[in-house]
């Protein structure tokens, strides 16, 4: 007789690593946080990537709001030879995004939702090479992570990590923490209303595609009003951070 597995539950270590990620943020930043998350079930946290900050901005605002996220993350960070066993017994999922296994990533991830947990994923899948730092052209694996597994999609948007971390850190890496320890930035985030991803069947022809459009325009349209006074360029320009057009993404009215 089949049993149903109990509800995934937060390693006590992670739960602890969100707290000591609360306290590096705001020793680093002011952190701001909008916007809320429904509980008590299955999520996805669709989240824009702009610094290598940011997962740990994430962590933080993810605690205020009373979750605790598995992350999607690269597999470097799992080779790692501290990170990597941390990340393991913290319940995160490994993505090996140019290996034969990078769909494995995709099954351990529905299995997760299937056991109750929020994951994290950054659609746009490193961090985003826009010129003008807005979302770029997703990859379709959240958009088929969501259809398969038929939960809800959040998006979540911050803006402000940028200017706390390079992103060739770990070079710069002491002068960047003197210069947030004396500017305390202002970091925002924002948990915005479920993607609309009604209308659109599993494995269809074409949607995953649509449905990787409706994610990156909701996390578009969220971080306009948390950059209202930067809607081109940032004024904080990282001279680390390469850029690229090739997968430049703006909404069709734009």
């Amino acid at each position: 007789m089949e049993t149903t597995p109990p509800p995934w539950r937060p390693p006590r270590l992670w739960r602890g690593a969100q707290a000591l990620a609360r306290g590096i943020v705001a020793l680093l930043s002011r952190l701001e946080i909008t916007g809320d998350v429904p509980r008590d079930q299955p999520l996805i946290l669709a989240a824009n990537h702009i610094s290598t900050f940011d997962p740990i901005v994430l962590a933080a605002a993810c605690r205020a709001r009373g979750i605790s996220p598995r992350f999607l993350a690269t597999g470097g960070l799992f080779r790692a030879p501290v990170v990597g066993p941390l990340m393991r017994r913290c319940g995160h999922i490994r993505v090996d995004r140019r290996d034969v296994s990078a769909a494995d990533a995709l099954t351990h991830a529905t299995g997760a939702l299937t056991g109750g947990a929020v994951v994290l994923v950054y659609p746009e899948g490193r961090i985003g090479l826009d010129p003008q730092m807005w979302p770029e052209r997703g990859k379709t694996g959240t958009a088929r992570l969501a259809l398969a597994a038929g939960v809800t999609v959040v998006p979540v948007t911050q803006w402000g990590a940028h200017e706390v971390l390079p992103y060739a850190a770990p070079k710069g890496l002491g002068r960047a923490v003197a210069r947030a320890l004396w500017r305390r930035p202002v970091v925002r985030v924002h948990f915005g209303t479920p993607v609309d991803l009604d209308g659109l069947t599993p494995g269809a022809p074409g949607a995953a595609l649509r449905a990787t459009e409706r994610i990156t325009a909701a996390l578009t349209r969220d971080l306009r009003p948390l950059r209202a006074d930067e809607p081109d360029l940032p004024r904080h320009v990282d001279p680390t951070r390469p850029t690229e057009t090739r997968r430049t993404w703006r909404p069709p009215s734009a």
